[in-house]
Formats: structure tokens, sequence, C-alpha cells
């Protein structure tokens, strides 16, 4: 899997590709500041993993959970919690057990609460160069 500058269209690639090939269960953190590009590589990731419905960043609802033909797919934003106390409120103990694809942007709000067999990537805009970001996986 690619590692290091990518183009939006090539982070799309790279996430469909990255989706279809993922074994369930499934933890996978999307880390990266705001406007680099987890909301888009979480769609990408989905719909490689089957889901056919239109893909949302889930800020404000939290968690948003699709269908696909391997079974649901959750994808959480947890850039709106305070703290690791309030991941109680949106089921977060439900996802760590779960044997389904958990996608998660903001990660780090869960602070020591995470599966020891999480994947983490992690976008980062390049400065002066707007259409790239460097993907770490």
């Amino acid at each position: 899997m690619p590692v290091g500058e990518v183009t939006e269209a090539e982070l799309v690639a790279f996430g469909e590709a990255f989706g279809a090939a993922l074994e369930r269960p499934a933890f996978v953190g999307l880390e990266g500041d705001l406007g680099a590009g987890k909301t888009t590589l979480a769609a990408a990731i989905l719909r490689g993993a089957g889901v056919r419905d239109t893909v949302t960043s889930p800020t404000y609802a939290l968690v948003h959970t699709y269908d696909t033909p391997r079974g649901p797919a959750h994808h959480a934003d947890l850039y709106r919690l305070d703290g690791p106390a309030q991941l109680a409120a949106i089921g977060w103990d439900e996802l760590l057990r779960s044997t389904d694809l958990v996608l998660v942007e903001w990660p780090e709000r869960a602070a020591g609460q995470w599966p020891a067999t999480a994947q983490r990537i992690a976008l980062a805009h390049l400065p002066g160069d707007p259409g790239r970001r460097r993907l770490t996986w």
C-alpha cells in the first residue's frame, strides 16, 4: 500500500482498494488535521467494502452505520467529544467488541480505549500544495 504523497484521486483509489481487502473484524483509525481528507478516505474505504449509500460525515451524529455485503460497517467521528468519558454515550464498548468494520476519525479522542489490533492511517497537508496529502499507513 502506498505511503507518501498522494493526490485526492490516489487517496480515493487507495481507500477503495484498502476497503475491498479488509478482513473483518477491522478497526481503523483515521488521523489528521481538519480538512486533511479523513472523510474522503472513509467514504472510499466504505465504497471499497461495498457500501452503496452516500457516505456523509458523522460529525454531529457521531456514528453512522452502513450495510455492506459482509455485514455492517460503522463510521465514527470523535471530533466533538470532550474526552474518553463521553465514549460510553456513543456505544464505544459495543464498537470495540464488534466483528464489523469500524472506521474512526479523530481516534486520539479515545485515548487508551483502542483495540490492540487496530490499524491507523494518518493524513497530513503538504505545505504549498493543497492538492496533495501525505499518507502514512
